[in-house]
């Protein structure tokens, strides 16, 4: 069966704790190289039957109305995977 994963990110203009949490931690572990890190959400739906374009538009629409807070967060990809 097909899964659609929906990835969640904070919106770029605003704190993520988390990240800058784990940043810090890179940096007292003397991990180096990387600037920022931000932590987003992951959700895999699996589709019973096939992903059609209609399936596609209601996974969209869910992303939007339910697995993100618009005011603190946008959909940044809707992938299908096998």
């Amino acid at each position: 069966m097909p899964t659609i994963v929906v990835d969640v990110m904070p919106k770029s203009e605003l704190l993520d704790p988390q990240g800058k949490a784990v940043s810090g931690a890179f940096a007292r572990l003397g991990v180096a190289g990387f600037s920022d890190v931000r932590i987003g959400k992951r959700f895999e739906l699996t589709v019973d039957g096939e992903v059609t374009d209609e399936v596609l538009a209601e996974v969209k629409k869910l992303a939007d109305d339910v697995l993100s807070n618009a005011v603190i967060e946008d959909v940044v990809g809707i992938e299908v995977v096998q």
